[in-house]
């Protein structure tokens, strides 16, 4: 359902909110933002239909939606959804890092839901409009930055199992601070245990909320044992690692290789993920993009081979692994604090991102 279209932020028509924000309680309100619960003053939307395609394409004041009962969304979970970060520099621009692979992500998810994908130029372009209008929602502060949730939704008010035909698309607009409260630390992993979170031919590589949904349960299983996290294993043989609940993982080998699951189908492409394995092999270092059993990654943690793990993704950015666990074994990795190599990843892309170091990769795209 891909169409082509020319689109710029200028054809985001803007309805000023009667009321926003005051700049003391913005200020208060981005104080210490907790992840996703603070929204800015206004939302970009534009509704699609089979005869107009996409259009009615606007930005108003954030509001409650008003849904049918019946609408297709409701029902059959049509929705895709995305996930990146606008950062203002110290020169005062705003820049994004890599929309252009959001928008080529978001429109391949909503292929695989049957939804009309959004065009990359009216992607950006409604991140464009609505960053402009709400800019002083921006933070300056430390590693604050907007976090930005465009979405799809059918909405459609019909029963039948089809595809909707009427759908709206939905850019909210967050600040936010760290994704774990207490800041950057090494977390513990939970191995799911009787779940999974994709499976061959499933919507695993489509970031849409059922994955999300199916995978609340196995996450409150990991908190249940005192984790942070849950690390799925293949649906096939239960045998080889995947992913978390929403971020990939890594595995640094003693001799400098760093190991990650291959992308198959069931696991989801970060863009993180992809600028990691892009830094690494910059950096002269082998990135092995492979199936990895948990049988093999244990051996290598309890060996020394296995010299540190971590996590990536978007809201979290890079996220040391200290320790892994399943009911019948708990391992720490390394020595439980961040690695060497962990830090400088996560360093080197938060600096790449902040405007604190050139952007050899051509990442960081000017919005503001």
């Amino acid at each position: 359902m891909d169409e082509r279209s020319t689109v710029n932020a200028e054809q985001y028509a803007v309805t000023p909110h009667p009321s926003p924000a005051s700049a003391e309680q913005r200020a208060t309100l981005m104080a210490a933002p907790i992840f996703g619960e603070v929204f800015t003053d206004h939302v970009a939307r534009a509704t699609w239909t089979p005869d107009a395609g996409w259009a009615d394409r606007r930005i108003e004041p954030f509001a409650d939606l008003t849904l049918h009962p019946g609408a297709t969304v409701l029902h059959y979970g049509q929705q895709v959804f995305e996930g990146l970060k606008a950062y203002r520099w110290a020169d005062g621009t705003v820049r994004l890092f890599r929309p252009e692979a959001n928008a080529a992500r978001m429109a391949a998810s909503a292929t695989r839901l049957s939804l009309p994908a959004l065009p990359e130029d009216d992607f950006l372009a409604s991140i464009s409009a609505l960053v402009s209008v709400d800019r002083d929602w921006v933070p300056s502060e430390g590693e604050a930055s907007l976090y930005l949730r465009p979405l799809i939704i059918g909405t459609e008010a019909s029963l039948a199992v089809r595809p909707s035909r009427r759908v709206e698309y939905m850019l909210l607009a967050c600040p936010v601070g760290s994704y774990f409260s207490g800041g950057v630390k090494p977390v513990s992993i939970w191995v799911a245990q009787g779940f999974h979170r994709a499976g061959a031919g499933g919507t695993g590589q489509a970031k849409t909320a059922g994955n999300y949904a199916a995978s609340m349960q196995p996450q409150q299983q990991a908190q249940d044992h005192g984790c942070d996290q849950v690390l799925f294993l293949d649906a096939r043989e239960d045998r080889y690692i995947e992913e978390l609940g929403g971020m990939n993982v890594f595995a640094v080998r003693r001799d400098g290789s760093v190991w990650t699951p291959r992308v198959t189908g069931t696991i989801l492409e970060g863009v993180t993920r992809a600028s990691v394995i892009e830094l690494l092999r910059s950096s002269g270092r082998e990135v092995v993009e492979r199936d990895i059993s948990l049988a093999e990654l244990r051996a290598g943690i309890d060996d020394g081979s296995v010299v540190e793990a971590f996590a990536c993704g978007t809201a979290a950015v890079i996220t040391p692994i200290a320790r892994l666990v399943a009911p019948d074994f708990d391992v720490i990795v390394g020595d439980g604090g961040p690695g060497a190599l962990t830090a400088w990843l996560r360093e080197t892309l938060t600096d790449v991102q902040y405007g604190r170091a050139e952007d050899r990769f051509g990442w960081m795209r000017q919005v503001l």
